[in-house]
């Protein structure tokens, strides 16, 4: 093959989805922190089906129109550090093909060197023995031996033995992979989706894997129902039997449940406390999804509201918010749990952004959420390191409203920025006042491990409790309130007068109130201000100021 048409590319981009998809579970498992989050092989799976969705439908013959719109998927799909990185590799790679119907041997290996040139830009503070580093490695060894009589075929076989090689190299640049001895999961997702691309052109365009999913026949990774700012908000709660088998029940797999309501929904929460799995989604098609949840045990509780109904009866009231008068500043935080939603609100947040550690929002999140906050000037607090980047792409993306991320990085570091707003001030001192408060805040979290593992010379058992203080594992104990003691312990230095302690939905109200008496005899000259989250994961959440 000497060119690619927009049609082969469709299916390239069909093919690598669907690659990532059969495979994103193996990249997950590849995450170094042994703790519950936003696993970079599910963001990266959601984020390029976002993209494999706007094309599937198109028959476009140029590249430029078919890639532009594959961008514009990545873009508003993007989920964590990994999807945005992605989203930009593929940005570089349209903007390239600009006016061009076809694609060349040296057309293509231009396109990936401006992906990575874009991706590196994007990034501000570049870490290599990443995925920056493997599409860095892969495109410039294809753009310097590329000719123009080769193949397409001779391209994807140079660039993705180039890829193979920069990705076992990652140990070497990034001490944390080699001492957990894991390559880099970003790197290995891109190497899934480029095999899946030179399969397409190999004529084996991959084909969806169904042995353990139950979604609607597809070739495609994402779904074909499109998300909707209403529909119906769905809550329920879900009894896992402990032999599915004997049920006539399919075993239940939280990766790819929680994939299947991203295909068909949004807002969506997932958490399982032992057999009981705890649901919250927003979707045009309940009945569809109660259904497939189904597949796996039986409701213990159901809650659906029409939420584009009630949408509809406030505007018939003359209460639509869009109609009002915009005031100047307001808030979007992200936080999971009703109880820690509205402690956002209770601190002048004026829309919540569900999600958090287990689930990145998009960037398509974000920008909804921009557009239902009735203001001119909007900051928005991520609270989680690895949903700044997606935050800070949907500033670029509207228009019209002054938009400002805080790089809380933590829900203390949020709640702080949040005390530290003045409305009477104007925005830049805002920014200035919000961002500098958030250095002050040492932020902890208790939660379980996920698997057996040694880091930072801390041995970890799976299902213990394990503390954690910016980053750093402090402990790991079968004891849930010795982890938190150890925890906050390491955190108080001669200079600690309040410690917050936000409580998760697995605390009971006799394990809070031990804690709190421990402390106290401890640093009789500290605050110790009690706050109920009940968020998903984390078992406490800790700021120390």
């Amino acid at each position: 093959m000497k060119i690619i048409n927009g049609l082969t590319l469709k299916e390239m981009i069909i093919s690598g989805a669907n690659n990532l998809f059969n495979c994103y579970p193996e990249v997950d498992a590849l995450n170094v922190f042994p703790v519950p989050d936003g696993d970079t092989g599910t963001n990266m799976n959601l984020t390029i089906s976002s993209g494999a969705k706007e094309v599937q439908n198109r028959n476009d013959v140029s590249v430029y129109d078919i890639s532009k719109a594959f961008s514009k998927g990545l873009l508003m799909g993007a989920r964590g550090n990994s999807g945005v990185i992605l989203s930009q590799i593929f940005r570089g790679f349209s903007i390239s093909l600009e006016g061009k119907d076809v694609m060349t041997a040296t057309d293509l290996a231009d396109a990936f060197v401006s992906g990575k040139e874009v991706a590196y830009k994007a990034v501000m503070r570049p870490v290599e023995g990443t995925i920056l580093t493997v599409i860095r490695e892969a495109s410039d060894l294809l753009a310097e031996n590329v000719e123009e009589n080769w193949s397409i075929e001779k391209c994807f076989e140079v660039l993705i033995k180039e890829a193979k090689a920069s990705l076992k190299r990652t140990p070497d640049l990034l001490p944390v992979l080699k001492e957990v001895g894991v390559v880099d999961s970003g790197g290995t997702g891109l190497v899934k989706i480029l095999e899946g691309f030179q399969q397409a052109i190999l004529g084996h365009v991959v084909e969806k894997n169904m042995a353990t999913v139950t979604e609607n026949d597809s070739r495609m990774a994402g779904a074909d129902v499109e998300s909707d700012e209403f529909g119906y908000c769905t809550e329920f709660l879900l009894r896992i039997p402990e032999d599915p088998s004997n049920c006539g029940k399919k075993p239940f797999l939280e990766k790819r449940f929680t994939s299947t309501l991203l295909a068909h929904g949004n807002s969506i929460v997932v958490v399982r406390d032992e057999d009981i799995v705890k649901v919250h989604v927003h979707t045009l098609i309940p009945g569809y999804l109660l259904n497939y949840a189904q597949q796996f045990g039986e409701f213990v509780k159901i809650k659906v509201e029409n939420m584009s109904e009630q949408h509809t009866e406030l505007v018939n009231n003359g209460k639509d918010p869009a109609k009002k008068e915009k005031k100047e500043y307001g808030i979007i935080a992200v936080a999971s749990g009703k109880c820690l939603e509205e402690l956002f609100k209770e601190y002048r947040a004026d829309y919540i952004v569900t999600g958090g550690q287990t689930m990145n929002p998009s960037t398509d999140d974000f920008v909804k959420a921009i557009q239902q906050v009735n203001a001119k000037k909007i900051f928005i607090l991520p609270n989680n390191s690895n949903i700044i980047m997606a935050a800070e792409q949907a500033c670029d993306i509207v228009e019209g409203v002054e938009v400002k991320v805080i790089p809380t990085k933590t829900i203390p570091q949020g709640l702080t920025a949040c005390m530290m707003f003045n409305p009477e001030d104007d925005f830049s001192a805002n920014v200035e006042e919000m961002t500098s408060s958030i250095d002050g805040v040492k932020s902890g979290q208790v939660t379980f491990a996920i698997k057996d593992t040694s880091f930072d010379g801390v041995e970890v058992k799976k299902d213990e409790f394990i503390g954690l203080s910016n980053k750093t594992i402090i402990c790991s104990n079968p004891n849930k309130i010795e982890t938190t003691i150890k925890t906050i312990e390491s955190m108080i230095d001669d200079y600690s007068s309040i410690v917050t302690i936000i409580v998760g939905e697995d605390v009971s109200e006799e394990e809070t109130n031990k804690l709190i008496e421990i402390l106290e005899s401890k640093y009789p000259d500290i605050e110790f201000d009690v706050k109920i989250g009940n968020q998903p994961v984390y078992s406490f959440i800790i700021g120390v100021e």
